[in-house]
């Protein structure tokens, strides 16, 4: 026949050798067929391959162009469900089925865990549940934006809106250092009784249109000291002014009212009982 020659198993010939052929040749033939053997298989090893063939068919049909066979080339490993779960398509998107499946991280290398942007995320379950329902916009999520955090009470004291308000529903900051920083100014409504709300700001102004009765309302809790300014401005006629009874004037008697239109004058007012007792002073008068 003379040998043959061939670099791969489908090169060699079924019939060869012949039963009329020279036992040398015969020979030349075994060892080809190592050396073809060799060839194809150069990564086998020491080790024995194991898979039956009907694990090793599961592969039969892949037309991929990878270098090696790996899981996400595979879009239907086996015939189990939980084999199909795990999809990538040629973007690199990796998708999970939709149903009850856990994404379970391994430890990859002896640390469990998942790894974003090489940074391993070490917050339990019930930590990164802590967000769940969240609907907000930020493009980072901040402490400010959580409105409920936990089920602890000290950790809902401190709530923000969008407009950069920050409510510490008379909890206390302790050890600031303000810089900068100012009062909220509420312009009240003339009209015959007129109430300083404290929840609404700490500085009012007021150009009256009539005789004005004042009422104080919602000072800090008692162990608090609570203080506000109050601007009054006459208009064209003088008017009076009737101030609650729980104000207790410096000198004894509440100040006169400057008479003469535009005249202003200027009032403080502080409590250490949440209003039962109001210290008043006459800041300035006739500034106008």
């Amino acid at each position: 026949m003379g040998v043959e020659t061939a670099t791969y198993i489908s090169q060699l010939s079924a019939t060869n050798p012949l039963g009329t052929d020279p036992i040398s040749e015969g020979d030349d033939q075994i060892r080809l067929v190592k050396s073809v053997l060799q060839s194809q298989f150069t990564s086998l090893g020491a080790a024995a391959v194991t898979g039956t063939a009907a694990e090793l068919n599961l592969i039969d049909g892949y037309t991929g162009t990878t270098a090696e066979l790996n899981t996400l080339d595979v879009t239907t490993q086996g015939t189990s469900e939980a084999s199909k779960v795990l999809t990538a398509d040629a973007n690199g998107d990796v998708t999970i089925a939709d149903g009850a499946y856990d994404f379970d991280v391994a430890s990859h290398d002896g640390t469990n865990g998942l790894l974003l942007g090489g940074t391993l995320v070490t917050a339990t379950a019930t930590e990164l549940n802590l967000i769940d329902g969240y609907t907000g916009t930020t493009t980072e999520l901040n402490t400010l934006d959580v409105t409920t955090q936990g089920t602890a009470e000290a950790s809902k004291v401190v709530t923000s809106d969008g407009s950069l308000v920050t409510n510490f529903a008379d909890g206390v900051l302790q050890r600031p250092e303000f810089k900068d920083y100012g009062e909220t100014k509420t312009a009240l409504s003339a009209a015959a009784s007129v109430t300083c709300d404290l929840t609404t700001g700490n500085v009012f102004t007021l150009t009256a249109d009539q005789n004005t009765t004042f009422v104080f309302s919602n000072p800090s809790d008692t162990g608090s000291s609570c203080a506000f300014t109050l601007i009054w401005t006459q208009d064209g006629s003088d008017r009076t002014i009737t101030w609650p009874t729980t104000v207790d004037w410096a000198g004894g008697s509440a100040p006169d009212v400057t008479s003469g239109s535009a005249k202003i004058d200027v009032y403080t007012f502080f409590t250490l009982d949440a209003g039962t007792i109001w210290y008043g002073f006459q800041a300035g008068a006739d500034m106008g």
